[in-house]
């Protein structure tokens, strides 16, 4: 989940979302984020391979014998579940929204920056969104007074020949309109060069100052959650499907980390003769079919179709159904057969 993550901020750095210079903090706080799922799943396989452990190596065998059942894990497991359960409900509802506010935040800032654009002194840098060439000698801290500047542009044409413009200037400025969209670039004392390619009408024109529009930073629209960002109290204040699933989401978490824990304790029974690894295997399917069952019910609120997150708890509960079912029938006493006339 890590690697996934990191693939997908270097995609975003790739595409110009945001500079590089933030890449690694937006990284480390999406993996904040995202120990709403991984702290659940990290305690159901530690649990699962701890307890499978002892049962390979027979030591629940001699706790057996010493007259502790399997009911006696049961008060230990319970505590940690609690545990867990209150860290998780601690990071789905304060420290995931804080760590995606503080990302949106810090990428805001960046791209309020020439440095958005990947931009270093004393090197050819592309612009966002196809923008051109830009390179300066000279830079400021941060980023928004530049030296020497060199900006080359490709367009069509009215009459569909392609333009090579060349913009230069002995010291430019980044600014942004009053509502943060537009970002523009102002140039002093400088040439303007309009060439024509293929073509001889060039033209040429001194300035004292040329403002240039930027192109808009690219973003991935697809994977935006404004509702993600919200605090708790402020998805509660809003009703809307996205606030919706959302705070269901959010208050799912710690139940189902409650939910995988009491799963783990019938999954990890298991002979010495065993596969190591085959109950492992195993987990980790139930854990992603469980948690796609929360998700489809997350869609569905999402889709307006649900209005509430009543079947996102039925699902939890016919799992811990499940689980003590199992765990019931894996102790139960079984009734002697009767040996055959």
């Amino acid at each position: 989940m890590a690697g996934t993550s990191f693939a997908h901020v270097l995609q975003q750095v790739a595409n110009g979302s945001f500079p590089a210079s933030v890449m690694f903090q937006v990284l480390g706080l999406n993996m904040l984020d995202g120990l709403t799922t991984l702290l659940p799943l990290a305690a159901f396989l530690g649990v699962l391979n701890g307890l499978g452990r002892m049962y390979r190596e027979s030591e629940m065998h001699v706790l057996a014998s010493s007259g502790m059942g399997a009911s006696g894990l049961l008060r230990p497991l319970s505590i940690l579940s609690l545990v867990v359960a209150v860290l998780v409900g601690a990071v789905s509802l304060w420290l995931g929204p804080w760590a995606a506010r503080t990302s949106d935040q810090l990428v805001a800032e960046a791209n309020r920056s020439v440095i958005a654009a990947g931009l270093d002194a004393g090197r050819f840098t592309e612009l966002p969104g196809k923008g051109g060439i830009i390179f300066v000698d000279e830079l400021s801290r941060d980023g928004s007074t530049l030296g020497n500047t060199f900006i080359a542009t490709e367009r069509a044409g009215h009459d569909n020949v392609p333009h090579l413009k060349i913009v230069t200037g002995k010291h430019g400025q980044l600014y942004q309109e009053t509502d943060g969209n537009g970002r523009f670039l102002a140039l002093w004392d400088g040439w303007q060069y309009d060439i024509p390619l293929g073509a001889d009408n060039w033209r040429k024109m001194k300035y004292e100052r040329n403002d240039a529009s930027l192109d808009s930073i690219q973003s991935d629209e697809d994977d935006e959650d404004p509702a993600h960002s919200l605090t708790t109290m402020q998805l509660l204040r809003t009703d809307n499907p996205d606030t919706r699933a959302e705070f269901a989401w959010r208050t799912i978490a710690p139940a189902m980390t409650l939910v995988l824990l009491a799963l783990a304790l019938p999954m990890s029974r298991q002979s010495p003769r065993e596969p190591r690894f085959g109950r492992l295997f195993l987990a980790v399917l139930s854990f992603y079919f469980y948690y796609l069952l929360l998700a489809l019910c997350r869609g569905q609120i999402i889709k307006g179709h649900w209005h509430h997150s009543a079947p996102m708890w039925m699902v939890s509960f016919i799992v811990f159904a499940y689980a003590a079912w199992m765990f019931r029938n894996q102790y139960v006493e079984r009734k002697p057969r009767k040996a055959g006339a």
